[in-house]
């Protein structure tokens, strides 16, 4: 069993006006006395975020806001403060700031990392905390229970090796959303492996209580899907092409095709019925994935191609004239 009284581990949290959701944070990865030093990367917080991290301990680091701010970003200053300070680190933890690592995470993932010398990544089941408070807090819920064992990719909360992370260069820092998936195209081109545990990880507060925030994020999924297919679309990885063409199909040319097809013959309507038929489609594959929530979530996949290539938009907007991406926030 691995020694964990030398753990050489540290964590690196991220946030802006989280308030009480930090704290919640903070204090349970204080808990559970494993981290050898806790890091908070402040991204221009309005609240008392910056004096309670302080208060409670944590080494913290303000962006520089004149910058353009990404939460890739705000992770790869935490992680090189952390390395500034604790020369010897081995293992960094990612969390964002509205969710709670629970109790068992760090020993199982630690433990495994340290038995599996070719993953550089390890991440977990994240849960919501309040799925039955709202429809997008479900939808979030489900979206979080990938399949076990290794992995494409993992989310923002995860446990990296620090060497492995290092040696790619980070997070791209310039990414608005889709950076962890990024990152792991890189890591595994260079060898190694992402694992996911059937381990509780952590405990995450979405607060999604209003269809205009699931557009919003939607929509920065859609981002994602482009920006992802430009930088790694090439075969063999394909990184986000499928995804970004289904945004595309569903939540475009499909309607250009409606309408050019009715004004010459009524028969072009009949277009819209695959908009069902792809529900029912999602809806009856997804009874197993989604229990009693399958219908609901296939309507709001379908829904979804809509703001998804809105974000596919923006994109190719955005890298025709030049523009840097800036983040698209929904809470």
């Amino acid at each position: 069993m691995y020694d964990f009284r030398s753990t050489e581990l540290a964590v690196v949290v991220i946030g802006r006006n989280e308030g009480e959701r930090l704290r919640t944070c903070l204090f349970a990865l204080q808990t559970s006395s494993m981290a050898e030093l806790i890091v908070y990367v402040d991204s221009g917080s309005t609240d008392d975020s910056v004096a309670m991290a302080t208060a409670m301990g944590c080494l913290v680091h303000s962006l520089d806001m004149s910058m353009p701010f990404t939460a890739a970003r705000a992770r790869n200053e935490g992680a090189y403060v952390v390395r500034s300070r604790m020369q010897n680190v081995r293992f960094l933890q990612f969390v964002d700031g509205d969710c709670e690592v629970l109790a068992n995470w760090l020993p199982e993932a630690t433990e495994f990392l340290h038995s599996h010398g070719d993953v550089a990544a390890v991440c977990g089941r994240r849960r919501e905390r309040y799925p039955d408070q709202s429809v997008f807090n479900r939808l979030c819920d489900i979206e979080w229970d990938t399949p076990l064992g290794e992995a494409r990719s993992c989310g923002g909360d995860v446990l990296m090796r620090a060497d492995a992370f290092f040696a790619a260069g980070g997070y791209k820092p310039s990414l608005i959303a889709g950076e962890e998936p990024e990152l792991c195209v890189r890591l595994r081109s260079s060898g190694w492996k992402i694992w996911r545990l059937g381990v509780e990880m952590t405990l995450h507060d979405a607060a999604m209580y209003r269809f205009a925030q699931w557009w919003h994020r939607s929509k920065r999924a859609g981002y994602a899907f482009a920006e992802g297919a430009h930088l790694h679309g090439a075969a063999p990885e394909r990184h986000y092409v499928n995804e970004m063409r289904r945004a595309v199909l569903w939540g475009a040319l499909l309607p250009i095709a409606l309408g050019l097809g009715s004004l010459w013959n009524s028969i072009g309507y009949g277009l819209l019925f695959l908009y069902p038929v792809q529900v029912i489609r999602i809806g009856w594959k997804g009874t197993t994935v989604a229990l009693g929530f399958a219908w609901p979530r296939a309507i709001f996949l379908v829904l979804a191609k809509f703001p998804e290539f809105i974000g596919v938009l923006k994109f190719w907007k955005n890298q025709l004239s030049g523009k840097a991406g800036t983040i698209i926030e929904y809470k």
